[in-house]
């Protein structure tokens, strides 16, 4: 290796131990339990031009999107030494309104200091106004529904904090936050994490110099860009086109066109904007395409922006995966629904051109429950797809998502609700050479009225098998009543519940890889040499 491979190995670690120190601290000083138990929260460290230089192992839709949030932040709002920028609005970068993005600009100590870079967190609030409790509103169709709706605006000026206007914006509007202290709790906690942040940086550049520090970001990123470049040639040149429908029937269509070391990922032919709360803003899909990118490298990268250098993407004006956001929030169109399921089918979609794996479960399963006072909020885990000579995981999160679920005795402690089961769902992987990976079931009990939102996906498309592999099983839910009758919910409903009645939930499998054939055909043995 040579001595300038060695530094710049040396500094991408000193990068990502910023990252990390940033995610510990938050998940430290937060209150809620989406964040201090679920992990559902991001932290990034930024170049002066905004791009994304190192990530900690968080949540990858979350990460591939904090460029372009922290660039169309700064140009909204121009941030001085001492400032704090707070937004969740997808036209600036934003992936749905209970992710919550905090951006801090890190200058040298001392007047005048020079911009080393930049520290962001984004956390997902479970509760953020909006139609029903959660803020996931399954019937949204538009983004003022869905929550309180944070244009880039200063949560520190100069230092000097603003909490009592950040928490007039979460008190006011049609849909106002029903947990607003628990908002501002959690919020401070990404300005201490990103205060962290930004002291372990210039700790980075008092130790070696602040244009030490910014050359290693730039050699970061051609790094990335080149590291990208050549698995795009092992790829080989041509084009693979593959499409995926939602299960009310969109279309996600994808064209990979792949010349010298550079591709062209084109989206045409995916549907216009979606009516209900589907629609993947521009940051989303970029997260999409960084996650399956760094898919693709032999070696161990941090999600840097450098790899998309080598990458053309073309999002279709007015389509579901670029859609146009009028000023006011109640003409923009809805967009909950996109960041969590349509990133997780625009992922299958990718992965199907490129036929790298059979499909996971393709929904991240999101279960919202709450009442005037409360929102709680969790993702459920399912199976994942095989691939040529390895089985799906069976019971665990995959691709856009990396949260934890709530442990048992914190759920039901917090919240009035009780965990009767929680399973593999034995069976449910795709058949194939390589199974696929099983699903799980959860069943709640609820002990007091709560409303019920359920937004997910794969419970009319099963998720596909690959090179002659079986789909896995579609997910399905359903209520039983405390008087015991049972009504089947679809993939995206609510529900208003009473005390003792039941949810079971049973999430997709994972497609197989391989035709069954070939498992259950006795294994060819070479003959043995005589002697």
């Amino acid at each position: 290796m040579r001595p300038d491979a060695v530094e710049l190995e040396l500094f991408t670690h000193r990068f990502a131990a910023v990252a990390r120190e940033m995610g510990e601290m938050l998940q430290r000083t937060a209150l809620s339990t989406n964040v201090k138990e679920r992990l559902d929260f991001s932290c990034g460290l930024l170049d002066p031009a905004g791009r994304l230089v190192v990530n900690a192992p968080h949540i990858p839709v979350h990460l591939g999107a904090l460029g372009l949030c922290v660039r169309r932040v700064v140009e909204a709002l121009p941030l001085a030494p001492g400032d704090v920028a707070v937004t969740n609005h997808p036209a600036y970068g934003g992936s749905h309104l209970p992710d919550v993005t905090v951006v801090t600009p890190v200058h040298e100590h001392g007047r005048g200091g020079r911009l080393l870079g930049y520290v962001a967190s984004r956390a997902h609030h479970a509760e953020i106004g909006g139609m029903r409790p959660g803020s996931m509103p399954p019937a949204a169709r538009r983004l003022a529904e869905e929550g309180v709706v944070l244009e880039p605006m200063l949560l520190l000026a100069g230092g000097e904090p603003r909490w009592s206007e950040i928490r007039r914006r979460l008190e006011s509007g049609p849909w106002p936050s029903r947990s607003v202290d628990e908002n501002l709790a959690d919020l401070a906690a990404a300005v201490a994490a990103n205060h962290r942040g930004a002291e372990a940086l210039r700790r980075l550049a008092g130790s070696h110099g602040a244009e030490r520090v910014v050359t290693q970001m730039k050699a970061l990123e051609s790094l990335a860009a080149t590291t990208v470049e050549g698995a795009l040639e092992r790829l080989g040149e041509g084009v693979q086109r593959a499409e995926e429908r939602l299960d009310d029937g969109s279309p996600l269509v994808v064209e990979i066109t792949v010349r010298g070391g550079r591709a062209r990922i084109d989206f045409t032919g995916t549907s216009a904007v979606h009516p209900g709360n589907l629609n993947a803003p521009p940051a989303v899909v970029a997260s999409v395409v960084l996650y399956v990118l760094r898919l693709l490298l032999d070696r161990p990268l941090p999600l840097n922006e450098g790899m998309l250098l080598p990458v053309e993407l073309v999002l279709p004006p007015g389509s579901l995966v670029n859609p146009d956001f009028p000023a006011d929030p109640r003409q923009a169109p809805a967009v909950v629904g996109g960041n969590v399921e349509t990133s997780q089918r625009l992922v299958d979609t990718l992965l199907k051109a490129l036929g790298l794996a059979a499909c996971s479960q393709g929904t991240m399963n999101n279960l919202l429950f709450g009442s005037p006072r409360f929102g709680y909020y969790e993702t459920v885990c399912g199976g994942t797809g095989a691939g040529p000579g390895f089985d799906g995981a069976s019971g665990v999160h995959s691709h856009m998502t990396n949260t934890r679920i709530t442990d048992p005795e914190v759920l039901e402690h917090r919240y009035p609700v009780r965990l009767e089961r929680f399973a593999v769902r034995r069976g449910s992987g795709g058949a194939g050479r390589w199974r696929g990976g099983d699903g799980v079931v959860r069943e709640l009990t609820f002990l007091e009225p709560v409303s019920l939102s359920l937004l997910s996906q794969h419970r009319r498309e099963r998720p596909y098998g690959m090179a002659g592999g079986g789909a896995g099983a579609a997910g399905r839910q359903r209520l039983v009543r405390a008087d015991g009758s049972m009504e089947e919910l679809a993939g995206i409903a609510a529900a208003e519940l009473e005390a003792g009645d039941r949810l079971l939930l049973e999430t997709p499998g994972g497609g197989g890889w391989g035709s069954p054939e070939e498992a259950a055909a006795p294994a060819v043995r070479p003959p043995r040499p005589r002697d």
